[in-house]
């Protein structure tokens, strides 16, 4: 754990000034701003997913498993962006209330909801007697029942009802269409259709008030409570979650973890192979934070004041560097070829393993930088 705060040992450190705390609290209504888009669009994407997979069920056929595999692949990235939103108890991962375990919780052990290669009548789909309906209550209460891979829900039991295991070397999951065609491939392919479409709908309930509750229109709002709190007490939020993300949850259990183990059950979005589309929406997500900026889906920027003016009052030096440090640590996560499961495979002087490397040192500077802003703005953060 990294713990810093704020010193006072110098004469110097105890004048520094800080900005007003008007131009604090505008920083936090540009934060704010921010993540209010960001759901919105995130929301908006899981609705078309939800649509698409409507599509689907509803006439199974290649056309349309390919367009809900489009819908994911288009949702996703958005999502990742708005990951740097946790690690402070918000409405996302509150304890007890927070969705976030069943909206992406990884990694799922296959066998928990379907069939796999190992075994064909695995899974809560191939399981009518103990489980004789298949609804979003059902699927909610059995997420992690058991143990942590023990998922029913979220963002990896979607992408692996669409694309079924990675049995690949160098493409994604292969699951056929007819998986979901009665009297197709496999069985229970109706308790299949019924799974995706509520898995799907489940997802969207749990999003849909996490969005909502960052609305500054509403008074009463968590996003209305958020920007009246200390400046300090928020900004240490903000920090929080830019430094848990760069650090322990992206570069370490996200890239570390496969690039130590070359294991492709380590990779986020293992079944599509889409996994360095949500490295890279995580690690804009970084800059998105720290800058107070957002570009939406559909191409408005959403620019406030960002925590780069705090700390540019204070330090101008600090705030070049953490700028640049950031679109270093974004443009090294770019560089990482996809598939990421090939990437991680190979002696360490691979190209893939290379940008790996490279990418998880740029997001430890990232952390290492944001704890020098914290110094900075005096305030105190724990990062895992």
């Amino acid at each position: 754990m990294i713990t810093t705060a704020c010193s006072s040992t110098t004469a110097d450190d105890a004048e520094k000034p800080q900005a007003s705390v008007e131009t604090q609290v505008a920083a936090l209504k540009g934060y704010a701003a921010v993540v209010k888009a960001n759901y919105d669009d995130a929301l908006a994407g899981m609705k078309d997913l939800q649509s698409a997979i409507a599509d689907f069920v509803a006439a199974p056929s290649e056309a349309t498993l390919e367009a809900a595999r489009a819908a994911y692949v288009r949702a996703r990235p958005i999502y990742s962006q708005t990951e740097v939103y946790r690690f402070y108890g918000g409405p996302i991962d509150a304890d007890d209330t927070g969705p976030e375990g069943r909206i992406n919780g990884w990694p799922l052990d296959e066998a928990y909801v379907d069939y796999t290669k190992d075994d064909a009548a695995a899974g809560i789909i191939n399981r009518p007697t103990e489980f004789p309906t298949i609804t979003k209550d059902v699927i909610k209460n059995l997420n992690e029942k058991g143990g942590e891979k023990n998922l029913s829900a979220g963002w990896h039991a979607i992408e692996f009802l669409l694309w079924g295991q990675d049995l690949s070397a160098t493409g994604p999951g292969a699951r056929p269409f007819t998986d979901f065609v009665d009297g197709g491939t496999a069985s229970n392919q109706k308790r299949r259709r019924e799974y995706l479409v509520a898995v799907t709908d489940l997802m969207v309930d749990d999003f849909t008030p996490v969005a909502a509750a960052w609305n500054l229109a509403d008074a009463t709002s968590y996003g209305s409570k958020f920007v009246a709190l200390d400046p300090k007490a928020a900004l240490t939020n903000v920090l929080k979650g830019i430094g848990s993300l760069s650090g322990a949850e992206l570069s370490k259990e996200r890239m570390n973890n496969a690039y130590e183990t070359r294991d492709q059950e380590e990779e986020h979005d293992c079944f599509s192979d889409t996994t360095t589309n949500d490295l890279v929406g995580n690690a804009l997500g970084l800059e998105n934070a720290y800058l107070g900026r957002y570009v939406t889906a559909a191409g408005v920027t959403v620019d406030g004041t960002g925590i780069d003016e705090l700390v540019k009052f204070v330090d101008a030096d600090l705030d070049t560097q953490v700028k640049t440090d950031l679109a270093a640590a974004l443009a090294a996560v770019k560089s990482i070829p996809a598939p990421f499961d090939q990437a991680i495979v190979g002696d360490d002087s691979a190209p893939g393993r290379k940008a790996i490397r490279a990418s998880m040192d740029s997001l430890a500077t990232v952390t290492a930088s944001i704890v020098k802003v914290a110094t900075a703005l005096e305030v105190t953060i724990n990062i895992e």
